[in-house]
């Protein structure tokens, strides 16, 4: 009960029912190379448009976005016996995602648009210096790279597409933009609201690709750089591809997480609690910077467990299309067997499960629905502990300092966010220093800010988005250097 394929169809199979909703046709691989020529040509004139021309558009498009994910006036979309969706309810039926929840994202999606398009001019205006020799002239230019490949991930598709598809245009490349098979729709109106918008229909092009169509693009010669954002394997494949390809060929990968947090003595465990339960479960866990373990020093570790218990329990799991529905299913059956297989393994090695399987008797073996689970008496010897679970599960382990807590943060494969939970900012600062990842948060968690750069260390990719480094990443740097005077 996930998106499945063969060689030419591709179907998408809502989580929750495990109905099709929607099917796409495959190209020949054939039919891509006048689809990337397109692109390719188009780029060569849309370069020739200023920054300003770009940047009214960039503005436009959030206009045409906004109208189509308005909650109280939104376009619906038709799909026949399934009946006419909105945007968030058309999302949710892809991916699972509680319909109210959706909403959310397209804020997300509309902030970092606008953020983006706020900061282009002075990251993409050219650089020149005021202590010339007399005679000369020097600059810097950001020119964009051409023709770049965006592969899309399924669980929050709008809000990933936007950090790097906007850009990219704005930066004056064209875009061949690759959705999952889970969530096809989703750059068919991304496409829709960019052409509305003014941006020309060849610049951006959607593909729906099976992996070797996938393979195909990104070794194709009209391709410049791909940004891939998905599983650890799935970003191997991808550079693979890429280093195989003639050339040598930029990729971009914002990989998986196996994010911690540290809660200290001093925090401030009521709201550390709140926003640590939303953290681990909100849209079931999938998420790349989901908070997926948590270290407690000993003096309140009691007291946090007990706490965490009674918010998690709070929350609904059932049919995301529910208005009551907090917690909808995981992407898939597999996925499912995948998340309750790691838990029973950690049980087996000692872990203590303290959610009753009777609180959510909706999740059922051989559905998407998985139980919200909190495991204590959890180690490192356990995957649960190790490996990325992307789903609705949290151990918590008991730490006696800052120095065995940055030790366990720290003794992972991944490294995209971690968070500290404390009342000193000096404390925080030094502990910081410390830990290995992309972004440290104080207080919060599982939270993007589109003025700072988002990034990965170790297997959590490597690569920029967001903030003005994520026009560096799209763009390369072009520098003049003139002698004006010949005389």
């Amino acid at each position: 009960m996930s998106s499945s394929f063969d060689l030419h169809v591709q179907t998408t199979i809502s989580p929750h029912n495990g109905q099709a909703y929607h099917v796409e046709t495959y190209p020949a691989s054939s039919d891509l190379d006048p689809i990337l020529k397109s692109a390719a040509q188009s780029q060569k004139e849309w370069i020739k448009t200023t920054l300003d021309e770009r940047i009214a558009k960039g503005r436009k498009f959030i206009e045409k976005f906004s109208a189509l994910a308005n909650r109280e006036a939104p376009a619906t979309y038709d799909h026949g016996p399934l009946g006419h969706h909105n945007l968030a309810e058309e999302l949710c039926n892809q991916m699972g995602r509680p319909t109210d929840q959706c909403w959310g994202e397209f804020r997300g999606f509309l902030q970092r648009a606008t953020y983006m398009v706020d900061i282009a001019e002075s990251c993409l205006s050219d650089i020149t210096f005021l202590d010339n020799q007399p005679g000369f002239s020097r600059s810097i230019k950001r020119v964009p790279l051409g023709v770049v490949f965006v592969i899309a991930p399924w669980n929050y598709p709008y809000l990933v597409m936007i950090n790097s598809v906007l850009p990219a245009l704005i930066a004056g490349n064209a875009v061949i933009l690759k959705p999952s098979p889970q969530t096809p729709l989703t750059a068919v109106r991304f496409k829709e609201a960019l052409n509305n918008a003014g941006f020309p229909t060849d610049l951006i092009q959607v593909v729906h690709l099976s992996p070797p169509l996938t393979q195909y693009v990104v070794q194709h010669k009209l391709v410049d750089f791909v940004v891939f954002t998905g599983s650890v394997a799935g970003g191997k494949a991808i550079e693979m591809a890429a280093v195989a390809a003639d050339g040598f060929k930029g990729v971009g990968l914002e990989l998986g997480g196996k994010d911690p947090a540290y809660v200290r003595a001093d925090a401030d465990l009521e709201d550390a609690i709140i926003q640590l339960v939303d953290g681990a479960m909100y849209n079931a866990g999938q998420s790349c910077c989901a908070v997926e373990r948590i270290y407690v020093h000993e003096s309140v570790y009691d007291n946090f467990v007990d706490e965490y218990v009674n918010e998690t329990k709070k929350l609904i799991l059932g049919d995301p299309t529910n208005k009551q529905t907090t917690i909808g299913p995981v992407i898939s059956i597999a996925s499912a067997e995948r998340i309750r297989q790691q838990v029973s393994s950690a049980v087996q090695m000692g872990a203590k499960p303290l959610i009753p399987e009777n609180l959510y008797p909706k999740a059922e073996p051989g559905t998407a629905f998985v139980a919200p689970q909190v495991l204590v008496d959890v180690n490192h010897t356990m995957n649960v502990m190790k490996e990325e679970t992307f789903g609705p599960i949290i151990g918590i382990q008991k730490v006696s300092s800052d120095a065995e807590a940055i030790e366990l943060m720290n003794d992972s494969e991944y490294g995209l966010t971690a968070s500290i939970w404390t009342k000193s900012l000096d404390d925080f600062s030094t502990l910081a220093d410390q830990v290995q990842a992309g972004t440290i948060f104080l207080n919060r968690c599982d939270s993007l800010d589109p003025a700072l750069a988002w990034t990965g260390i170790k297997n959590s990719g490597r690569g920029v988005s967001l903030s003005k480094f994520g026009y560096d990443q799209l763009t390369r740097a072009k520098s003049i250097n003139m002698r004006i005077n010949t005389a």
